[in-house]
Formats: C-alpha cells, structure tokens, sequence
C-alpha cells in the first residue's frame, strides 16, 4: 500500500518521516513547545531524548509510514506528528511556527494515516493551557474524556526512612526482576488500560531506557513474590527524579505498601542529590489521592481529547490508554 500523500504545507516548508536520528531535534521542539505554556516544561519523562527515540521504536510503529516531520528552510524541525496503532497520536509545532496552518494539516494526515489502518477513534493530549491546540481540537470535532495530573514533591531535606508492612521486603531493583515488574505492571493497569502491553513496548518505555534508574526503583516481596514496584527515571537535564510507573498487586493493597515504596523512592532520590521528585498519574487510575497522602500536589495539568472518525461512531475513547 502506497504511503498517505504528504500534507500541503506552506512553500517555505518540507515534510518527510522520521528516523531515530531525528531523536534530539524532537526533543528540542517539544521542549520548546512546553516552555511556552502555563507552568513552563512538564516532567519531561516522555519527551526526554530516550522517551522520543522509545516512541520511534514501538512495535507497530512504522517510521516510515506512521511519523512525519515538517522541516523549514533551514532545514530545523519545527512540527511533527505520529500515530501508534490507529488509535493515539500526537501533534506539536513549534511556538515560533504556529499561524501557518501545520497543526491543522498535521491533523488531517495522522486522522487520514489511522482511517487507513481501521481505527474508529483518535485520541490527542493537550497541557492545560495551550488555548491553540484546545481550539483547534474543539473545533476538529474533539472531545475531553481524561484528566492527567502532573504531581511533584519537594525533597529539600532527606526524607524519614519508610518502614514496609509487616511480611513486606523491599529492595532496589536489579537484573533478574524484568519480567515479574512487567507482569505486576500490567496486571494493575489492565483495570483502566485499553490493551496489554507486549513485554518489548513496555521495556522500551521503562527497564530499557537510558534513563531508568535500578538503584532509585523500589520493590516490594511477599514470600519471595514481588508484589509492588516503583520504577523510576533518572533525567539529567531536570535536576528532579521521576516515577514513571507504580504498581501494587490487588491482593495486597491497602497495607501501606505503595506508600512504603513511593518513600523509599523519595529518599533514594535525594541522596542522588535531587530536591524534588514529579510523576504523572490521570483520573482512571484512582491513585490521586494516595499521592497527595505521601505529600505530593499538582503542578499542572493535561486534557486527552478523543474524536470518532466514522459517521455515527463512539465519542472519545471510554478508557485511557487508546
């Protein structure tokens, strides 16, 4: 099948698909982007460099007909978008290329590319704030469906050691554990996610990344079973830690074993020499208010948007993860 005809774009401007290469100029414009909103860069877990080059490399994902880039005269990548598995996407231009129509046409080709691959629905995500790209959204025929929070803590003094529940052990992660943190990990999250991860996306975006940070990633046994986890990300260009997944097996929550991990990841943390430590969680996952327990509040906030792409179609997606 042909690859969808590139969108028509101002003059000055190009477009082509992305490689791995392209990696840190992806970056560098979502960063931009971010700097421009209210509450000034996010975590930036997922738009790290290796979180870019994670998305690139998802399975399903296909560069080539999946990614595209829009390029000025200079040649600098000033737009992008992609779409994974009909279904999510994303679209960002640069704050100094925004009036010239490329959020729109970018729009249009990652709507069109997930019609080609079947999807009934697309879903988008917009920081609170960005009045341009709600607008436009709205105006695409989007609606809200999920609320996304990202939470920080200040560490500005070394944190009180946890003490885990009674029958709980709890150690930094270490080789070996893969395995039984992707199943604990995606056992949780199969009460709101659409689909399971295979196990190579998932590493992608967590064990693999240049990023994770086995030292600074608590995880909790029961009878030689892991029954909790917090994985996290050690990001240089922030100067925070991050926590990007956390997960407790049903059968044991409510004995205090998340909050036991989320603290000892807290302490970790500042003995790396960190002062504050952010993680993002949305409204189906539940979790806001053990969060704030452990002292953690809201920096700022994100809205997923879903359209139905086929006449009489569902509205947003009734689950996250789309």
């Amino acid at each position: 099948m042909p690859r969808l005809p590139l969108p028509s774009l101002p003059a000055h401007y190009r477009s082509r698909a992305a490689t791995p290469a392209d990696a840190p100029a992806i970056h560098r414009l979502v960063a931009a982007r971010e700097r421009e909103l209210p509450g000034g860069a996010g975590g930036g877990a997922e738009n790290a460099v290796d979180g870019v080059a994670a998305d690139l490399a998802l399975p399903g994902l296909d560069p080539a007909r999946d990614t595209l880039l829009v390029l000025d005269a200079a040649g600098t990548v000033v737009a992008r978008a992609w779409v994974h598995g009909g279904r999510r996407s994303k679209v960002d231009v640069h704050p100094a290329h925004r009036g010239q129509g490329l959020g729109g046409a970018l729009l249009d080709w990652v709507e069109a590319r997930a019609r080609e691959l079947g999807s009934e629905r697309l879903s988008q995500t917009v920081r609170d704030g960005d009045r341009a790209a709600d607008a436009l959204l709205r105006s695409r025929g989007y609606g809200p469906f999920v609320t996304q929070w990202l939470l920080e803590i200040a560490l500005p003094a070394g944190p009180a050691a946890p003490v885990p529940p009674a029958g709980i052990t709890v150690r930094p992660f270490r080789a070996g554990d893969e395995r039984a943190a992707y199943r604990l990990t995606e056992d949780a999250f199969d009460e709101w996610q659409v689909r399971r991860k295979p196990y190579e996306e998932w590493a992608r975006h967590t064990v693999e990344r240049d990023t994770f940070a086995p030292a600074l990633s608590p995880v909790a046994f029961a009878a030689g079973e892991m029954v909790g986890a917090v994985l996290s990300l050690d990001l240089p260009d922030t100067g925070e830690g991050y926590i990007e997944r956390v997960a407790v097996r049903r059968d044991h929550r409510g004995r205090g074993v998340a909050r036991a991990l989320l603290r000892e990841a807290f302490a970790a943390f500042h003995r790396r020499g960190r002062r504050a430590c952010t993680l993002w969680t949305h409204s189906e996952t539940g979790a806001l208010a053990l969060y704030q327990r452990v002292g953690m509040t809201v920096r700022l906030g994100s809205t997923v948007y879903g359209k139905p792409l086929h006449p009489g179609g569902a509205g947003g997606p009734a689950r996250s993860g789309a």
